[in-house]
Order: structure tokens, then C-alpha cells, then sequence
């Protein structure tokens, strides 16, 4: 069993890891042997290995009711409005929203099932060749990574590594699972390489794991680690990446050679799919805009007051859809079933105004999300590659953190290097709030806000359609379906 468990990973193909249309010629590989992997100097061994734990990270991050969908509906930046019995859904997005989801949600298992599911491709992968120490290195330092999700979200959560025994595992304490992401890269990172490699972990992208996880070490472990943050992110500052001269270059379909993304998930409409966010977000109608090989779902939108942070002048404001709707050939579009109390009508138009999250939201109502390029003739998995971590958030991370231990004027320097790209004035003075702000403007879309909002004290605060939130609420539940699997799971607190 074992023999037929490794030469099923000899024979994945490297396009996940690629981002390209070539694959590497299988039969050379047929029978190859872990040590014959061990003693090879063929690089593309390794990367053949590790393509199946790459292949699992890519999965389901970009596609609906998973763990970017949780991130982005319970914060402020966006939800999906039910109208009438589209998108009820067992008011899931609804509770999601208020703050009153249940540890039953599906989309909290399918988040959990995410993250182990690639947690555990990465331990057999080291289970199966103990001996690459290149390929271990990595795959310890992408396990981080999955961690890092799993503790911002779930937090106490059981660490499964490629030594642990079988049977049910237990909850691992935030600081445990902290403890063991800062030793899993800091063990490793200098084994990875200082390069460029986008779709795979290196050198830089291990650091800007480390510029995360300290950003939010007061929140994970109720002591800050500001001047690490930093440290880290100067790392990556300091290394092959520069911003794009043209923000949305970071998020259109062929955006392999951005100068600015770090790791990237290389989504591919053929090869790697499941970033659907066009169907997500967009109007039925929509199809006709971008020829569209199947039809949106008119879902996801962005809450009115936080498309209303974005100053007009603002580049990055056209990360939003709003206004008439036209198709390609120019026509403008009507949708004959819009509601009859929508002052737009038939004629297609996104209004920044949502008139309410539920029952009846209008058809219509709410910016659509524009940051990734919608290609035309897109099929229902886009080809855009998802950056992880860009060289944007981490000037940002540089700024907070610098500025969080009284460096105000090296927190200037490195928050307006993000708005002088965005075309806005560079700041004079700097407060917490304009930070968060800047923030919001620069990572729309990319499931920092949740993260950003707990972390700077305004998670439990009121919005629109949303009550006070209860404290806990800033952990999402451990799925029900895994404590009923798992009796060793304790829950977290509230639930």
C-alpha cells in the first residue's frame, strides 16, 4: 500500500505549482523511489512531490462557503443579501453577518476540513520521504502557514504533525499552536530558497508568515510582538519585490509576473479551479458583460459605508462595480425581473445602497466586487492567480507596527508608499484609526478584514444591519461535525 501511496505523488503533474500549461514528462518518474528522490540533484523531483500539498492549499480558499467566504461575510466589507428565496440558504450568510452563526454551519467544517485536509497531504508527504530535506523544510513552513489560518479563526485547535499518533487528538492551546508556527518557520527558513518562486514557499514568504502571525500575537497570545512584526516585514521589504506601478496588475488574470505578489495561490480555469468569484459576486445579467461561460449567482456585495472610505481620487475604488451595467456589445442591460419599488427599474444599475440585508433585498443593490479581473469568456473558475501575501501588506504591516511602539515617522514613510501608488496624498500625521482605514482600502477583498478589525478593538462594534457582537464571537466555533466526530474536542468558549 505504501509503495502505490508514493508513486501516486510521482505521477502529479507540476502545473498547480507552475502556474503554466506544461507538465513534466510522467513515465520518467514511474517507480522512483524515496531514495532514489533523496539522492537526486533534479530539482524537479521535489517539486513533483510537492505538488499534491500545493494542489490542497489552492483547493477551495477562492470558491464559496469556505474559509475566505467566513472571513469576508462577517466583517464589514461585504455580505450576501437574501432576496426573497434567493440566497436564504438556511440563513447561514445572514448569521453570518449578525454575528449569530452556530457551531452546525456548514461553512465552519468546510473551513476546518480545508485546513486538515491539507495539514494532512503535508505530514504524509514527510511521512513518506523523512529524508529530502529541502522538500521537509517547505512542507514545515506551508504547514505554518495552514496553521496560521487555523489559529486566526478556530484557535484552539489540535496540532497533527507528521510524528503524531493515531486516535482522536485534543485541542492544542492559542499559545501552543503559536509557539509551534513561530519554531516551524524559524527551523526552517533559512533552508528555503531567496528567490522569486510565487506559487511555492521561499525565503520571504516564510518571513511574511512570521509578520502576520506577530502583527497578531497580543490578540493570539495576549503578549505583542510589534518590533518582530516588524522585523519580519522588513525581511520581505527588503527583498526581490517591488509594488506594481499598476494596482490591479497584483489581481488580473495573467498576473504570473507581478512585481509586488509574494505567494500566490495559481488558480487555473482547465488545470486548478475553485476561485469562482465571479460568479459569486455578479448579476445574472452579468454573463452578458464579460461573456461569461455560465451564469453569476448575484450574491456577494460590499457593505455601502465601507465603499464609502474609498476617496473618489482613490485608484483602488474601482475594485468596486457600480453604476449602469452594459453588455459587450455596448447594450445596456435590463433585468425585467427587478423588483417593482426599486427606483432603478429594469435597467441594470449597481447602487452602493443595499435596502436591506433580508428578505427582500433588491436584485440590484450593492457595489459588486471588481478587484480581480473578470476575463472575457471567463468559465466559472477563474484563472487569476490569489495572492496570499503582497509586498503592499507588508509596508502596511511595517507602518502599524512601527508606529505601535511610538515610530511614527517610520510608520510615514512606509504607509505612504501604499498611498502614493493609490494616487492619494501622503499623510502628515498618522493615527491608529488612519492605519486601520488604509487597511481596509489596500486589502479589500483579501480576508484580512475580520483579522484587522479584532485586532484594532472594532469587531464587537455595531454596522449596518449588524447588533453589538457578543466577546467570543471572536473565535469561530470548532465545527459541531467534528466535535460529534471527535469526542476529544472541547469547544471553544460561548458555544
Amino acid at each position: 500500500m505504501l509503495k502505490s501511496f508514493r508513486k501516486t505523488f510521482l505521477l502529479i503533474p507540476v502545473v498547480f505549482l507552475m502556474g503554466s500549461c506544461w507538465e513534466l514528462e510522467q513515465e520518467v518518474l514511474d517507480g522512483v523511489t524515496p531514495e532514489d528522490v533523496a539522492n537526486s540533484n533534479n530539482p524537479q523531483l521535489i517539486d513533483v512531490l510537492k505538488a499534491s500539498a500545493y494542489s490542497r492549499i489552492v483547493g477551495s480558499w477562492g470558491g464559496h462557503n469556505s474559509i475566505w467566504s467566513i472571513n469576508e461575510v462577517s466583517s464589514d466589507e461585504m455580505a450576501i443579501p437574501q432576496k426573497g428565496a434567493d440566497w436564504e440558504d438556511g440563513g447561514l450568510w445572514l448569521r453570518a453577518h449578525r454575528h449569530t452563526w452556530t457551531a452546525s454551519d456548514e461553512a465552519f467544517n468546510n473551513s476546518w476540513n480545508y485546513c486538515y485536509t491539507a495539514v494532512g497531504e503535508i505530514n504524509n508527504l514527510m511521512i513518506s520521504f523523512p529524508d529530502v530535506a529541502a522538500l521537509n523544510a517547505e512542507l514545515r513552513v506551508l504547514r505554518a502557514l495552514v496553521y496560521l489560518w487555523l489559529i486566526d479563526n478556530f484557535g484552539n485547535v489540535p496540532i497533527i504533525t507528521e510524528t503524531s499518533s493515531g486516535g482522536n487528538p485534543t485541542n492544542n492551546s492559542r499559545q501552543e499552536v503559536f509557539d509551534f508556527i513561530e519554531s516551524s518557520v524559524l527551523e526552517n527558513v533559512d533552508l528555503l530558497p531567496k528567490e522569486d518562486t510565487k506559487s511555492t514557499m521561499n525565503y520571504y514568504s516564510a518571513h511574511a508568515i512570521l509578520a502576520k502571525l506577530y502583527l497578531n500575537a497580543e490578540v493570539y497570545t495576549g503578549t505583542p510582538r510589534w518590533a518582530d512584526a516588524e522585523a519580519a516585514a522588513d525581511v520581505v521589504i527588503n527583498g526581490p519585490y517591488s509594488l506594481s506601478s499598476n494596482f490591479f496588475s497584483n489581481f488580473a488574470t495573467r498576473n504570473g509576473g507581478s512585481t509586488e505578489n509574494i505567494l500566490t495561490l495559481p488558480y487555473d480555469e482547465n488545470n486548478a479551479g475553485g476561485f469562482n468569484l465571479a460568479q459569486m459576486t455578479l448579476h445574472y445579467l452579468s454573463q452578458n458583460t464579460y461573456n461569461l461561460q455560465e451564469q453569476p449567482w448575484n450574491g456577494y456585495a460590499s457593505l455601502e459605508e465601507f465603499y464609502n472610505t474609498f476617496d473618489d481620487n482613490d485608484v483602488r475604488k474601482s475594485a468596486f462595480i457600480v453604476g449602469p451595467q452594459f453588455a459587450a456589445d455596448g447594450t445596456r442591460l435590463r433585468d425585467i425581473s427587478a423588483e417593482a419599488d426599486d427606483p432603478d427599474g429594469e435597467p441594470l444599475t449597481f447602487t452602493p445602497e443595499i435596502n436591506m440585508l433580508a428578505p427582500n433585498a433588491y436584485r440590484q443593490a450593492g457595489a459588486r466586487v471588481g478587484k480581480f479581473e473578470f476575463a472575457s469568456g471567463a468559465a466559472s473558475s477563474l484563472s487569476n492567480d490569489y495572492p496570499l501575501f503582497r509586498l503592499a501588506e507588508m509596508y502596511l504591516t511595517k507602518a502599524e507596527a512601527a508606529f505601535r511602539q511610538g515610530k511614527t515617522d517610520v510608520a510615514l514613510a512606509a504607509i505612504n508608499m501604499v498611498r502614493e501608488r493609490a494616487g492619494m496624498p501622503a499623510f502628515t500625521a498618522l493615527t491608529l484609526d488612519d492605519i486601520f482605514e488604509e487597511r481596509g482600502r489596500e486589502m479589500f477583498a483579501e480576508a484580512s478584514r475580520r483579522t484587522d478589525q479584532i485586532r484594532f478593538g472594532k469587531w464587537n462594534q455595531p454596522w449596518w444591519e449588524k447588533g453589538q457582537s457578543e466577546p467570543f464571537r471572536a473565535l469561530f466555533p470548532i465545527p459541531l461535525q467534528q466535535i460529534n466526530a471527535n469526542p476529544n474536542l472541547t469547544q471553544n468558549p460561548g458555544y
